[in-house]
C-alpha cells in the first residue's frame, strides 16, 4: 500500500468509529518500528515528523522511508507534518510526498495565526492535502522547546478561527501537556464546548500520559487523532541506555537498534489498540 491521503484516512477512520495516532519519528527506525506497529495492531494511523526533527534529515528522506515502510502495509497510514512552523517547511513536505499537514502559528495574536493557516491551507488544498491548524497553546516541553504558559482554547473563537483559515482539523488545548514531566487534566465539559461549535474534527497533542477512558470520552465530543511522541522516544532511548548501563563498552548499533524498532512497535501497537478497544 502507499501512502494514504489525509483526507482519505479521516473518512476511513470516521467508516469505522476509530480515533487515529499519529506517532512522532525522528530517523529511519522509529519510522519502520510505527508502520510495524500499526500493522499488527491492523489499525490506521500516521507517522508524522516535526519540523524541529527535520533538521536531521529533510523532508524528502523521511517521506522516502516512510513510502517503502509501508509498501506491506494492508492498514491506511498517512505522513503528517507535525507543528510546521514556517510555510517554506510545508512547502517542502507538500512537494516531498507528505499526505497531511499541520502549520502551527498558536504562538501568533489570532489575526497573524489566522492569516499564517489560510495561506497553508490554500497551498495544500491545491494539492488535495488537509491542513490542521492548532488555536491555543500547550505547556511543556515539544521537542526541545519549553512552553511554561497554557492557554486553554476558547469556544467563542472556534468558529471564526475555522472558518478564516479554512482548515480541515482543529488542534485544541483542553488540558492536555507536551512530554512527560507534566499530568494532563482533560477539561471534557470545554472539549464538548468546542466540538459544538467547530465544523471540523479534533486533534489532542501531548497524548503520552492521558488515560484510555478520557481519550474514549473525548471521542465522543469530536476527537478524530492524538498525537503520540514521548511514549515511543523513551521506548527508543532506554533500549540504549540499558545496554550503556550494562556495559560502558557497549557498541553494538546494529542489534541494539533492531531491539529498539521491536520495542517501540510493540508501544504503538499498544497504543493504537487502547485507543480504539471501546
Amino acid at each position: 500500500m502507499k501512502l494514504v491521503n489525509g483526507f482519505k484516512l479521516m473518512e476511513y477512520a470516521k467508516r469505522n468509529n476509530f480515533v487515529l495516532p499519529a506517532f512522532n519519528t525522528t530517523n529511519l527506525e522509529m519510522t519502520y518500528a510505527i508502520v510495524d506497529g500499526l500493522m499488527k495492531a491492523n489499525l490506521p494511523g500516521y507517522i508524522q515528523i516535526s519540523s524541529n526533527n527535520l533538521r536531521l534529515s529533510n523532508p524528502a528522506i523521511i517521506a522516502d522511508i516512510a513510502a517503502d515502510a509501508v509498501k506491506k502495509s494492508e492498514t491506511p497510514i498517512g505522513l503528517h507534518l507535525d507543528h510546521g512552523k514556517s510555510f517554506e517547511d510545508v512547502k517542502a513536505c507538500i512537494d516531498a510526498g507528505f499526505t497531511s499537514i499541520m502549520i502551527d502559528a498558536s504562538h501568533l495574536p489570532f489575526e497573524e495565526n489566522v492569516k499564517e493557516c489560510r495561506r497553508a491551507a490554500d497551498y495544500c488544498h491545491f494539492y488535495g492535502i488537509p491542513v490542521e491548524a492548532e488555536l491555543g497553546a500547550l505547556r511543556g516541553k515539544e521537542e526541545d522547546i519549553v512552553n511554561e504558559a497554557e492557554c486553554k482554547t476558547d469556544p467563542a473563537m472556534v468558529a471564526e478561527f475555522v472558518e478564516k483559515t479554512g482548515c480541515d482539523t482543529l488542534a485544541v488545548s483542553v488540558g492536555n501537556v507536551h512530554g512527560l514531566c507534566l499530568n494532563p487534566q482533560i477539561d471534557i465539559p470545554l472539549l464538548e464546548k468546542i466540538n459544538q461549535v467547530s465544523k471540523v474534527p479534533l486533534v489532542l497533542h501531548g497524548g503520552s500520559g492521558i488515560p484510555k477512558e478520557v481519550i474514549w470520552e473525548a471521542k465522543k465530543h469530536g476527537l478524530i487523532k492524538i498525537n503520540y511522541g514521548s511514549d515511543l522516544r523513551k521506548e527508543f532511548v532506554k533500549t540504549f541506555g540499558h545496554a550503556y548501563e550494562e556495559n560502558h563498552n557497549e557498541h553494538d548499533v546494529i542489534h541494539l537498534s533492531l531491539e529498539a524498532v521491536e520495542e517501540v512497535s510493540r508501544k504503538a501497537q499498544e497504543l493504537v489498540t487502547m485507543i480504539n478497544e471501546h
